[in-house]
């Protein structure tokens, strides 16, 4: 009794499906298995690139963005500026203005001023006339003669002065 009657397995038969499996194998690893692992091996390194390139575009969109918010801080400072400046020139025309303003008001009073002055003396000139007529002709009734010019204007200037005084 042999091995081959104990175990129930002829030892050829055993050999050859060794060898077939054996040549099998090579068969497959050689037409099979390289092209497939070159086929996982370049899907592998499409994989590889495309993550190579998604990192890279993050990168660079980071890069974008931190440059696109950079130029909008810088904006938003250049904003703010012009608003300042334009405030300053508001209120500095404003200011402007007021004495603009203010110094025609002032002219406006001193004009008004030398007005009521000139009319004063215009109004007080008259009133002298009037009241030198008036004085002449009730001296020239009183003295009765009549006063020659020197002495109409003494006779008028002592007559104002005693109204002033009294006044």
């Amino acid at each position: 009794m042999g091995f081959e009657d104990f175990m129930g397995v002829n030892l050829w038969d055993a050999l050859f499906a060794l060898a077939n499996f054996l040549a099998l194998f090579f068969v497959l690893k050689k037409f099979l298995f390289g092209p497939v692992m070159k086929m996982i091996d370049s899907r592998q390194k499409e994989i590889d690139d495309t993550y190579a390139a998604a990192g890279q575009a993050r990168s660079e969109a980071e890069a974008l963005r931190a440059e696109y918010e950079q130029k909008l801080s810088v904006a938003a400072d250049t904003g703010e500026r012009l608003v300042k400046e334009a405030v300053a020139r508001g209120q500095s025309r404003e200011e402007e203005i007021l004495r603009q303003a203010n110094r025609e008001a002032d002219a406006i009073r001193q004009k008004a001023t030398a007005d009521i002055a000139q009319e004063r003396k215009k109004a007080v000139n008259d009133a002298k006339d009037e009241i030198s007529d008036l004085a002449l002709a009730i001296a020239g009734k009183v003295v009765g003669k009549s006063l020659d010019g020197d002495e109409q204007a003494a006779l008028v200037d002592r007559f104002i002065e005693q109204l002033g005084g009294e006044a």
